[in-house]
């Protein structure tokens, strides 16, 4: 029988007891600062002075690239270990993963220039992200095809001598609007006749600065134009020469490392709204106690008290499932831990979404105001059945591997 072991370890209690102080002190009263700022701004994709503030404290207390297991790079921890720690950024995910330099989309480009990268790629654009110098944009999804099947991409990446010549339109492209963002990893097909279509794709990088390249406009989410996260704009690749060494890894190896990076994305994604989740909860309690309808506290109210438990036994249940895929990820690879990382991509969003929505019942006209963080977090989370593959491709895969488990049982 295999044991599984979830306790902390001596290092993972003090990097959370450490983090859970930051929080505490610096990050939740930085929030209604970071707010203002904003808004004082005249540039509202700039990022805010105080989140600068925020990452100077973090790097003191070592609390630092914490997502990289890599230890020449980030931290050395493992996804078990870092699996509460995100949980603990997701409670304020406008600011927390980006003061740690633990944000998407440059968790990922980190993750891809670290495994993929050649020395001169690391050396420009991997060490300046590891200090949070510069920000970085990943552009695969595209609009005018189903994104949802990366097989479908259209962007073209021509060979053409000592340089490779980049068109396309791709959007939703995360972080792109702010003017940190100083490189893209491009994603589009070298060989379209190829007879393998996993193997039609590559990944480029196209500094930001590249004649070109135009940012076209800033994509709403839910009405919501994403100022913390760099906004999700669309972007226009005219033309668009680079160097052949930009070229990540090598031709036709883009769809395998595009699965390389989204693996680790899925649960990290999941970490953090595990977080939301229990600030939703949090709230939730904390304005049933407060406020009183039809001469009765609302935490007196039935419908509150099942909102407030349901949500508990689900947020318990999620956790120990991302705490698995986290355990199976670190002992059996991410191949091995294919099916769980389907499930919590499937079930954490949709589920957190749940318990979000209740919340801003809860809270009434407050709950879709700027009052609150619930809106924002909502949008977020809702977005999240979508990014990294929607509901429906994961579902589609995970029964497809469940059923050839019996038919082949039963052949």
């Amino acid at each position: 029988m295999t044991i599984v072991d979830f306790a902390f370890d001596e290092r993972t209690e003090e990097l959370r007891k450490n983090l859970l102080e930051f929080m505490a002190e610096q990050v939740y009263p930085a929030e209604e600062t970071a707010g203002r700022q904003r808004a004082a701004q005249d540039d509202p994709w700039r990022p805010v002075p105080v989140l600068r503030e925020l990452q100077a404290e973090a790097r003191r207390r070592g609390l630092w690239n914490l997502f990289l297991p890599d230890e020449r790079y980030g931290a050395g921890l493992t996804n078990l270990q870092y699996a509460p720690l995100a949980e603990i950024t997701g409670r304020s995910p406008q600011l927390a993963p980006s003061a740690l330099n633990c944000a998407a989309p440059d968790t990922g480009n980190m993750e891809v220039l670290a495994m993929f990268g050649s020395e001169e790629q690391r050396r420009r654009w991997l060490e300046p992200l590891l200090k949070a110098e510069i920000r970085s944009a990943f552009a695969m999804t595209e609009p005018a095809v189903a994104s949802s099947d990366a097989t479908n991409i259209e962007t073209r990446i021509e060979r053409q001598g000592d340089e490779y010549v980049i068109n396309g339109r791709k959007f939703y492209i995360s972080g792109a609007m702010n003017p940190d963002c100083a490189v893209f990893i491009v994603m589009g097909k070298t060989d379209p006749g190829g007879a393998d279509i996993r193997r039609q794709q590559s990944m480029v990088l196209v500094p930001r600065d590249t004649p070109g390249v135009t940012v076209t406009r800033a994509m709403k989410v839910f009405g919501f134009e994403d100022h913390w996260h760099g906004g999700h704009p669309e972007v226009l690749f005219e033309n668009v020469r680079v160097p052949a060494g930009n070229l990540i890894g090598e031709e036709g190896g883009g769809f395998a490392i595009a699965q390389a990076r989204l693996g680790p994305g899925r649960i990290h994604h999941c970490m953090r709204l595990i977080g939301m989740a229990e600030r939703a909860i949090e709230l939730m309690c904390r304005r049933a106690v407060s406020r009183t309808a039809f001469g009765r506290p609302l935490a007196e109210q039935g419908q509150v008290r099942a909102w407030i438990a349901d949500a508990r036994v689900a947020v318990e249940q999620l956790r120990l499932l991302v705490l698995k895929t986290a355990w199976l990820m670190d002992t059996v690879g991410n191949r091995g831990a294919h099916t769980e990382i389907q499930a919590i991509k499937i079930a954490v969003p949709r589920t957190v979404v749940g318990i979000l929505d209740n919340a801003v019942q809860l809270f009434g006209a407050a709950g879709v105001s700027q009052d609150t963080p619930l809106a924002e977090l909502y949008a977020s989370a809702r977005t999240l059945r979508l990014a990294d593959g929607p509901d429906e491709v994961h579902q589609r895969s995970l029964a497809r591997r469940e059923l050839k488990r019996h038919t082949a049982a039963r052949s």
